[in-house]
């Protein structure tokens, strides 16, 4: 953090003319950025998957705006240099196209995010075309699109069969001469994210989409068994910090129940003195009562 460059879209857009993959993670907090920054991460989505691993919501549609840009703000502050991505909740960009250019104004400029993502399908493209003529930067959600899963019935994969493969692909190409400035593609055939990804000169992060996209993302608490949310089936556990966290949280009660802490070295000391003072002071109050 602070020895790279800046990464912005152009940075993105040059990883896909090179053939270079990056790496995407969600994050939350200011102190998770960080030591993602620290690690080399240089996309970080502030995703609405917030409100399940971390509020303990069943899905992503109680999320509020308001909430979710005040994490976005840490998050920037935690990672000044990473490409920042603001997704926006449920309801929000919907509505009609200026209001998502109202709430998503607010990313840009509150949050200092870098573009915003959109969950869309083709009857949203006017939308994406008057959020990008008002110079936001937007990421088009094709596939599964967590916040319509009541559509859906659950969470299911997209584009399996050859029909509903042919209208992502078509899309995709919607998004881009509507003005979009990347795609994420969730929950799709590998094959499928292939052919959009070599058709389109936008970056395309896959999410559950196999690896030829030009970025993977992956919600963080999936990838360190943290718990909470949906986790696919399909992701790669990096540790294990479900187990991590609650063996040191028993630690914690045990030492404490056993009086192992805190010990002496645990604790604040007054100097001798200071205790000689007070003890005077203690005397002399008690022969006044």
């Amino acid at each position: 953090m602070g020895d790279q460059p800046k990464t912005t879209v152009a940075t993105l857009q040059a990883r896909k003319r090179q053939g270079r993959r990056f790496a995407v993670l969600t994050c939350y907090d200011f102190t998770t950025a960080r030591l993602m920054a620290q690690a080399g991460v240089e996309v970080l989505l502030v995703g609405d998957t917030y409100g399940e691993v971390c509020l303990g919501h069943a899905s992503t549609l109680p999320v509020k705006l308001d909430h979710l840009l005040t994490i976005t703000e840490a998050v920037r502050r935690g990672a000044p240099d990473a490409f920042l991505i603001g997704d926006m909740p449920y309801l929000t960009y919907q509505v009609s196209p200026e209001e998502a250019i109202r709430n998503a104004g607010r990313f840009m400029a509150e949050a200092g995010c870098d573009c915003v993502k959109v969950e869309v399908d083709r009857r949203l493209v006017k939308t994406v075309e008057a959020m990008a003529a008002a110079t936001v930067p937007v990421m088009a959600h094709l596939g599964l699109k967590p916040q319509s899963i009541h559509t859906y019935g659950g969470y299911k994969a997209q584009g399996k069969v050859a029909a509903e493969a042919l209208g992502l692909i078509e899309e995709a190409r919607l998004m881009e001469q509507a003005g979009a400035v990347a795609l994420l593609l969730e929950a799709v055939p590998a094959q499928v994210a292939r052919i959009i990804a070599e058709r389109t000169s936008l970056p395309v992060i896959g999410c559950v989409a196999g690896p030829y996209c030009d970025g993977t993302v992956v919600v963080m608490h999936d990838m360190l068994g943290y718990g909470g949310g949906h986790p696919p089936r399909s992701v790669k556990l990096y540790t294990n910090m479900y187990k991590i966290l609650t063996d040191a949280f028993r630690a914690y009660v045990d030492d404490v129940v056993q009086e192992r802490f805190p010990a002496k070295e645990n604790s604040i000391v007054m100097a001798p003195d200071e205790i000689d003072r007070l003890q005077a002071y203690l005397k002399d109050t008690d022969s006044l009562d």
